[in-house]
Parts: C-alpha cells; sequence; structure tokens
C-alpha cells in the first residue's frame, strides 16, 4: 500500500479489461486487496508469492500485471526470478516499465519456450504511427476538463474515474482520455501513454486521442487524466494538456500535508502554494473549476481543517474524494458543460 503500487491500486479499484483474481506481495499477504487499498472488501486475497498464489487459486490467470511504477522505470534483478516462474507457470506478462522487458534475452527466452507473451505497455510507437498536433482540436463538440495535480502520484486517475463515475448515471455522457497505463489496462477506450511518446508527438497524440473520443463516442464531458505536476522539475508535465487540448476547466489534486515534490525531498524541492498554481493555471487560459484532496500524511481531522480553510481560502468546491465521494461537484460540471459543449 504505498505510491509506488498506483497501478496496482487502481486496478483493484477497478478495471473494465481484467478481472484482477490476486495480488503478489508478501508484505501484505493473507489480506484482502480492497481492504487493503481503501477499507471495502473486494474478494481479491494477497498472496506471499506466485508458489502460494498458484497453489490456493480456484483459477490460473492469463496474465501476470506488474503493478507497479518505480522511479527510473526499471526492475530490480531481484524480480527476475519471479518473473521466470512467472512464465515457466505459461502466465503472460504485461509490463509497465520503461525497461522493455521483452528485450531481456533471459525473459524472452523463457517466454518463447512456454509459449507465452511479454507486453511492454511503455514500448514506444513508431514514428509513422504517431500524430502531430493539426489544429483538429479546435473542431471537438464535447466540454473538456482536465483533472491536473500539484505533484505526481497524487491521485489524479482516481479521481477523474470518480468523476466519471458519477457522471455517467445522471445522464452526462462521460469518457476519459488516459495518458498512463494504467488507464489502458483499466478499459479506458481513448487515450495514449505520455511518458512513452517521443516529445515532438506529445500534442498531437493528446490532440488525436481527444478528437477520435469526440467523434466515435459523442460524449458530453471528456476527461484528460493530467500526468506529474505543472512545476515539478522532474517532469513538468500539464501545459500541453491545456494548451494542445484547448481545455478550459481544470480540477486541480492537491496533497496538503505532502511538503516536498515526490522524490525530490532530499533535494528540498518545495511544492508551490496551491493558490498560486491556480494562478498559473489561469494564465494557461483555463479556468479551475475545484479542488480535490489526498489524504496522504493527514488524519480525517486535519484533512476536514483544511479542507475548510481551503475552501474559504479560495473561494472554491475543495473535495475530499475517498471520504465524501464526488457529489458536490455535479453542478459545477453541469455548468461548465452548460458554458463550453459546441
Amino acid at each position: 500500500a504505498t505510491a509506488d503500487a498506483k497501478t496496482a491500486h487502481g486496478l483493484i479499484r477497478g478495471t473494465e479489461r481484467f478481472s484482477i483474481i490476486g495480488v503478489i506481495d508478501p508484505v501484505s499477504c493473507g489480506k484482502d486487496a480492497g481492504e487493503i487499498v481503501d477499507g471495502r472488501f473486494r474478494n481479491i486475497p494477497v498472496f506471499e508469492s506466485i508458489r502460494t498464489f498458484l497453489d490456493h487459486s480456484r483459477q490460473k490467470p492469463d496474465y501476470c500485471i506488474i503493478g507497479v511504477a518505480l522511479s527510473g522505470g526499471r526492475l530490480p534483478e531481484d524480480w527476475n526470478d519471479t518473473l521466470l516462474e512467472v512464465l515457466e507457470n505459461r502466465i503472460s506478462i504485461i509490463s509497465t516499465m520503461h525497461q522493455l522487458l521483452s528485450e531481456k534475452p533471459l525473459l524472452r527466452e523463457a517466454a518463447r519456450k512456454n509459449g507465452v507473451q511479454i507486453i511492454d505497455l511503455r514500448k514506444p510507437k513508431p514514428i509513422d504511427q504517431l500524430h502531430f498536433w493539426s489544429g483538429d482540436i479546435f473542431k471537438v463538440r464535447a466540454a473538456k476538463i482536465a483533472v491536473l495535480g500539484m505533484d505526481c502520484a497524487i491521485g489524479k486517475r482516481t479521481t477523474a474515474r470518480f468523476i466519471t463515475e458519477l457522471c455517467r448515471p445522471e445522464g452526462i455522457r462521460t469518457e476519459m482520455i488516459y495518458t498512463g497505463q494504467t488507464g489502458w489496462l483499466q478499459g479506458y477506450k481513448h487515450g495514449f501513454i505520455f511518458d512513452a511518446t517521443l516529445n515532438d508527438f506529445v500534442s498531437g497524440e493528446l490532440e488525436h486521442a481527444v478528437v477520435e473520443c469526440d467523434r466515435q463516442s459523442s460524449p458530453d464531458l471528456i476527461l484528460i487524466e493530467g500526468q506529474s505536476g505543472l512545476r515539478n522539475p522532474s517532469g513538468p508535465c500539464g501545459s500541453e494538456i491545456i494548451v494542445s487540448a484547448n481545455v478550459k476547466g481544470v480540477i486541480l489534486q492537491h496533497a496538503p500535508f505532502r511538503k516536498y515534490f515526490e522524490d525530490l525531498e532530499h533535494l528540498y524541492c518545495l511544492l508551490p502554494d496551491v493558490k498560486d498554481e491556480i494562478e498559473l493555471i489561469r494564465m494557461y487560459g483555463a479556468q479551475t473549476l475545484a479542488v480535490t484532496l489526498n489524504d496522504e500524511g493527514g488524519t480525517r481531522q486535519e484533512l476536514a481543517d483544511v479542507q475548510q480553510r481551503l475552501s474559504q481560502r479560495l473561494q472554491l468546491p475543495v473535495v475530499c474524494p475517498l471520504h465524501e465521494g464526488m457529489e458536490t461537484l455535479l453542478p459545477v460540471i453541469r455548468l461548465f458543460i452548460s458554458q463550453h459543449q459546441r
């Protein structure tokens, strides 16, 4: 239950592409994965090892998904034995690492020998499959909201999923543009993997995903999953989403108890003030509609106090998605759609 396991957390919370039947984690073995992630029992048992899983599970899986996002995108060498065990039991691997596991001779040969696959989700597309920005974004009919964050590993995709789940039963046809590997794993139809795309084509791939979504799915609302943070020095993402996708509305995910950018604590890289971030978003041409809070590092009472203070200071709705749901944002979203749908 760490930030590095955010891919696993997302799949545990829900996926339309796969059926999750177990999690391998020696630290939390014997528990239910849903209860670990957010206190909801989901009948997804956690096992100590692949061997334990195979001995006790009633189903044999088709795929083993690597559900961690490690800094630098490389798996430690001591994972090799576990991955070999997976392949030797004729289970394919889906990797979310930058390091291409299908190009490791030991694993590639094991996959070939056992007739299974190693699928690298972050393998860059060939140049002839990439799109350059064209301006077609200005023809998009649907209203667009970007779910951006003050930092990485802060809950942007989860908040976008919650908003999608809020809007659809209310008759608002909503689609999410995934920009990371977890969104694809969860089954969203439209998107691309931002950090596996050559820089010159990021804006074009983003535009293509939004335009394709508008034409094929005819939504009322398109949510765009943000990546990293506007001012994270190790990956300053977000301006492309606002500018290249012609976004006019932002929901900003904030971690009020986090002082430094993720994994940059040793460099004392301070997170900006949330009000300054909202001003920067305004200068890029978008309006911040609401702030959503990540509770990492604080108690429920501390979170409630921060929520009240921020709401008064920012004069915006401030919501704690994991604790109170997203219902209070529905009128804000409806108003935005009515003002920005073409």
